[in-house]
């Protein structure tokens, strides 16, 4: 049997609320991830360091990312966030982030509509992201989209 380990990783703080039309506090968002720490769970996808202009929801990483470091649980679990290229990785480093999640979609359609880029330019992309932050010592969990 490959590997013996199974883990979940929660992503509502970021998939599930991203596409939420009304802007949701950054204190709601704190909250969420508060309480969603207290199930137990142990790795929790905060946020994604992504363009305002593209996925406006999440325009506040910044300060969720600030402020999860008093007012959330700490301890065994992990708060990784999502980020699409070196910008975003950057700004996740310049607050102390410890692991990223990357994606990458499996067909040109989807990554031209969701990174504005081919399949191919998102994997050399993906590639500088991954070795900067491996060189950081940032941990990387891949995704791969549709």
């Amino acid at each position: 049997m490959l590997g013996s380990a199974v883990r979940i990783v929660e992503v509502g703080p970021r998939d599930g609320l991203q596409n939420i039309k009304d802007v949701v506090p950054t204190a709601t968002k704190i909250e969420l991830i508060r309480r969603l720490a207290q199930t137990g769970l142990r790795t929790i996808e905060a946020t994604s360091f992504v363009s305002p202009k593209w996925v406006p929801q999440l325009s506040d990483a910044r300060d969720v990312m600030e402020s999860m470091r008093s007012s959330v649980v700490q301890g065994d679990v992990s708060y990784p966030v999502l980020v699409p290229n070196m910008k975003g990785l950057e700004a996740a480093m310049a607050l102390g982030v410890q692991e990223i999640g990357i994606f990458l979609s499996a067909t040109d359609g989807f990554s031209g509509n969701n990174i504005n880029c081919s399949v191919e330019e998102s994997l050399v992309r993906a590639r500088a992201v991954v070795d900067k932050a491996r060189d950081q010592g940032i941990r990387v969990r891949g995704c791969v989209l549709p």
